[in-house]
C-alpha cells in the first residue's frame, strides 16, 4: 500500500464555569466569554475537517447565576449545558472538582441525560472499586480511520476540597499512577494511534525550566504525567485556568484558560505504514474568541432559563445604610471593609458562634450598593458555599492566621504587596483569610510563619489549648487553600443553606443593612 498523509484535530475547552451568553453577569457588559462564542469556532473547523475530536475538560457547569438558578430552581429541567454540548457535537466531558459542588444527583442527571460519556478513570465506586461514571475512555476511529483514545482522569484533590456528602460513594485514586496504569493497559488492548489524556488538572512545575511552581501536594501532577508515563500523545490540561501550548518531553500539552474566551487546538499529522499511522508532528495553539459572534441556536437552548434568571437577578432585595463598595480589592485584604464586616455578620448569626473568618474571593468583587439586588449577592459571593461550624484551638487559630499572613510580601520599596505563591501560576486569592470575634496584628516584616504580633479574645490572649468555636465555608473548613489545621477537626454544626441564600435571607430580615467597621485586626510593616 503506498504511503500517504492526513491529519485530525483535537479541540479542548475547560473551565467554563456556567458560562454560555457572551456577557458578564454583574455588569451586563459584553464579554469574550462563553459556550455560545465557541460553538462557532468548533462549527467553523468541522466544515473545514471530519477528522475532528471535541472534548471538554471539566468544570462546565458552576459558576454564574445562570448555573445557580437552574440548580435551585430549574433542575426539573434538561441540564441545559448538556444541551448545548450535544447540539455542538462534543466527544466526551471530563469530570472537574466543581462538578460535585451541587452534590451527586445532578452530576448523575447530567451523566444520564448525555449522549456522550462522562469520563474519569481514578474517581471510583467505593463498594465494586470500578470507575464511578462508567467510561475511563474512550476509542473514536475517525472518518479518515485513525484510532483514536481518550482517557479521562481528574485531579484527586477533590476531599481537600468538597462537603463529604457530596462525594460519599466515591473513592480518589492517585491521578498520575491511574493514567499510568490505563495507558499501558489501553494500548494493549487497544492498539490506538494516538493517545490522548484529557486530565483536569495542571502543572505543578514550570514547563520549561521544570522549577516547581506550587508545593508538591499532588494537586496537579501534569509535569510528572509528562515526564514518567510513557505513550501518550497529547495532554490536555485544565483547573489552573491557565492559557498554556507547548511540548513536555514530546507530549504536546495545552491549557485553555476559563470561561470560553479561549479554546486549545492541538493539529496532528500522521503517515500510514503498512497497517498503522504513525505521528510525523504535532501543532499546539491557544486561539482566542474575541470577534467571534455567539451561535444563536446554541444560546436559543439556554433562553428560557436565562430570562428567567435575569428576571431573578434583578430582584431588589435590601438596601445598604453607608458605603459598602470595593473600589481596591487590596486595600479590602489589608484593612477592614465594611463588605467583609457584612459577611461575617451574616455567617455569625446563621452559625450562632462569635468567631468567623472569611475570604475576599476575587479582584472582580466591588461591594454591595445602596440599592441591593440578587445580581449584587450573586456576583460578589460566587461560589456555592455553605457554612462549617468547627472546634479548634487557638493554636489552630495562630496556624491559620501565619498561613493567612503569608499572602503578604514587603517588595523593594518596603510596601505591602502579595506574596506570587498567591498569584503565580494560578490566582489564589481567596485562600487569604480575615476574622472576625478576635483581635490581631499581622506584621509583614517578620518571617512567615512569625507573622502574628498579638492575638486576643475578649481582651485577653487567646490561649493555645483552649477550644474555640469558629464559622467558616465548607471549602476552608475541608482544609483547602493549605488550610491543614483545619482537616478531621470535630464538626460541631453545617448549615446546609448555600451563602447566597442565606445572604438574601439576612436582608429579608433586615431590610437595612449599616456599612460599619469595628477594626478588630490590622496588617502592618513595621
Amino acid at each position: 500500500m503506498k504511503n500517504h498523509t492526513t491529519s485530525i484535530t483535537i479541540l479542548e475547552t475547560s473551565d467554563i464555569h456556567g458560562h454560555i451568553f457572551p456577557y458578564l453577569y454583574g455588569t451586563k457588559e459584553k464579554a469574550t466569554v462563553g459556550l455560545g462564542k465557541l460553538a462557532t469556532f468548533i462549527k467553523s473547523v468541522r466544515k473545514q475537517t471530519g477528522n475532528v475530536l471535541v472534548i471538554d475538560n471539566g468544570d462546565l457547569y458552576q459558576g454564574t447565576p445562570l448555573t445557580y438558578y437552574y440548580m435551585k430552581q430549574a433542575r426539573h429541567l434538561p441540564n441545559p449545558f448538556v444541551s448545548i454540548l450535544h447540539e455542538m457535537n462534543y466527544d466526551a466531558a471530563v469530570i472537574g472538582n466543581h462538578e460535585f459542588n451541587y452534590g451527586m444527583e445532578p452530576l448523575r442527571k447530567a451523566q444520564q441525560d448525555a449522549e456522550f460519556p462522562f469520563l474519569s478513570a481514578n474517581i471510583l465506586d467505593n463498594r465494586t472499586k470500578k470507575p464511578y461514571f462508567g467510561l475511563p475512555y474512550f476509542i473514536k476511529v475517525l472518518p479518515n480511520g485513525v484510532k483514536a483514545a481518550v482517557l479521562g482522569v481528574t485531579t484527586h484533590y477533590i476531599p481537600n476540597w468538597e462537603k463529604p456528602s457530596h462525594i460519599a460513594d466515591l473513592e480518589f485514586k492517585d491521578a498520575f499512577t491511574s493514567t499510568q496504569n490505563w495507558i499501558s493497559y489501553i494500548h494493549k488492548v487497544e492498539k490506538p494511534d494516538v493517545m490522548i489524556v484529557s486530565y483536569h488538572g495542571g502543572f505543578e512545575r514550570d514547563i520549561q525550566t521544570g522549577s516547581p511552581t506550587e508545593r508538591q501536594t499532588g494537586e496537579n501532577q501534569g509535569y510528572k504525567i509528562c515526564q514518567e508515563v510513557k505513550g501518550i500523545d497529547v495532554l490536555l490540561t485544565g483547573h489552573q485556568h491557565r492559557k498554556l501550548a507547548g511540548t513536555i518531553n514530546g507530549i504536546s500539552i495545552v491549557q485553555p484558560g476559563m470561561y470560553g474566551g479561549t479554546i486549545g487546538q492541538v493539529t496532528i499529522k500522521l503517515q500510514r505504514n503498512k497497517q498503522r499511522w504513525t505521528v510525523l508532528n504535532k501543532e499546539t495553539q491557544i486561539i482566542s474568541m474575541e470577534g467571534i459572534e455567539a451561535d444563536k441556536n446554541v444560546l436559543s437552548l439556554a433562553w428560557d432559563i436565562e430570562s428567567k434568571t435575569q428576571s431573578w437577578l434583578d430582584q431588589p432585595i435590601g438596601t445598604i445604610e453607608g458605603n459598602m463598595l470595593i473600589e481596591d480589592t487590596f486595600e479590602a485584604r489589608i484593612r477592614e471593609h465594611p463588605f467583609i464586616e457584612f459577611i461575617h455578620r451574616v455567617q455569625k448569626e446563621a452559625a450562632g458562634v462569635s468567631i468567623s473568618a472569611t475570604a475576599l474571593f476575587s479582584e472582580s468583587q466591588r461591594g454591595l450598593p445602596n440599592m441591593v439586588t440578587m445580581r449584587d449577592i450573586v456576583s460578589n459571593y460566587i461560589y456555592p458555599n455553605t457554612l462549617t461550624v468547627l472546634e479548634i484551638t487557638g493554636r489552630d487559630i495562630r496556624l491559620a492566621l501565619e498561613r493567612s499572613a503569608s499572602y503578604f510580601a514587603v517588595n523593594q520599596a518596603g510596601l505591602l504587596s502579595v506574596n506570587p505563591n498567591f498569584t503565580t501560576p494560578k490566582p489564589q486569592h481567596y485562600n487569604y483569610d480575615m476574622w472576625e470575634g478576635i483581635d490581631y496584628v499581622l506584621n509583614i516584616s517578620h518571617p512567615i510563619g512569625k507573622r502574628v504580633t498579638s492575638l486576643l479574645f475578649n481582651g485577653e490572649p487567646l490561649q493555645e489549648n483552649k477550644h474555640y468555636q469558629v464559622v467558616m465555608n465548607n471549602y476552608r473548613a475541608g482544609g483547602g487553600g493549605e488550610y491543614t489545621m483545619f482537616k478531621n477537626k470535630p464538626i460541631i454544626k453545617e448549615i446546609q443553606i448555600d451563602m447566597t441564600e442565606l445572604i438574601a435571607d439576612h436582608f429579608l430580615k433586615y431590610k437595612t443593612i449599616k456599612a460599619a467597621c469595628n477594626h478588630n485586626w490590622k496588617v502592618i510593616v513595621d
